[in-house]
């Protein structure tokens, strides 16, 4: 009986993970199959032929490579602009103790919890006083803001795992705090540095909302509002075209986190480094 009991208990996990493993494995297989489907629908077909006739129709300026280009901008200064600054936030309230450090991380875990929403008419309005709004420089301001919060929580957990002990020595060799920051930690905590990037990244490329509050023009649109022409503004849904338009707006993603996947995983490795 108990064993009959852990067989069942088994198989019935065994279900719950094929449903959860099917609810993701379906969208994706629609993407992959309808790009290269020249009758595509909402089904989860084989075509009856390939074809790369949906590529060719989106691969266009105005369709795919502007918008591209525009994410492209926005989300990797954005994240370069988050890295830097939450390097900057950590390295003090990793290194040092204070008793602003706590009252400080739980307003940006609180932080963290805000949605969009329901500050982007405040900032909105900010956005057209300051002579922001319909700027690319205005929008990666407020995507770098809105992703720093989270940021510097992951940021200071991940410097808290490089040994103090080996600033030290830098610094008995007459470095300073910025030297031993540029030259010994960051460089020892790749892995984190990896997750922090790829997280604020991939928040960027998907955020609809922001780009389309606070661009106006057509031309600077990125690709994450531009997908959304796909559903009425040419007519039907052309459900071919989104799909081969959808493979290529996560190509950038998907390099991404193969770029820095030996990172994500490598660990930091540190306990020879302060030995001996």
């Amino acid at each position: 009986m108990p064993r009959n009991r852990h067989r069942s208990r088994r198989l019935a996990a065994d279900l719950g993970l094929l449903v959860v493993a099917a609810a993701f494995v379906l969208p994706l297989a629609w993407v992959l199959l309808s790009a290269v489907d020249p009758h595509a629908d909402l089904r989860v077909r084989i075509p009856d032929g390939f074809t790369f006739g949906n590529f060719d129709a989106i691969l266009t300026p105005d369709i795919t490579y502007t918008p591209l280009l525009n994410s492209l901008i926005l989300c990797g200064g954005a994240t370069a602009l988050t890295v830097g600054c939450a390097a900057l936030a950590a390295y003090p309230l990793s290194r040092y103790r204070s008793r602003l450090n706590r009252p400080f991380l739980l307003s940006i875990l609180f932080a963290t919890s805000l949605p969009i929403t329901a500050i982007m008419v405040p900032v909105y309005a900010l956005f057209v006083r300051i002579n922001l709004i319909d700027t690319m420089q205005g929008t990666i301001l407020f995507f770098a803001a809105s992703q720093l919060p989270f940021a510097i929580w992951l940021m200071k957990n991940f410097m808290d795992g490089v040994p103090k002990e080996l600033e030290e020595a830098a610094w008995t060799d007459g470095a300073n705090s910025a030297q031993s920051l540029v030259r010994i930690v960051l460089p020892l905590m790749g892995p984190g540095l990896a997750v922090v990037t790829v997280f604020a990244f991939v928040m960027m490329w998907g955020n609809f909302f922001v780009p389309f509050m606070l661009l106006l023009s057509p031309d600077q649109m990125p690709a994450s509002v531009s997908i959304n022409d796909f559903f009425g503004n040419r007519g039907t849904v052309a459900y071919g075209q989104l799909a081969a338009f959808s493979v290529i707006y996560s190509t950038p993603v998907i390099l991404l986190y193969v770029l820095v996947a030996r990172r994500l995983g490598g660990g930091f490795a540190l306990g020879g480094a302060v030995k001996g």
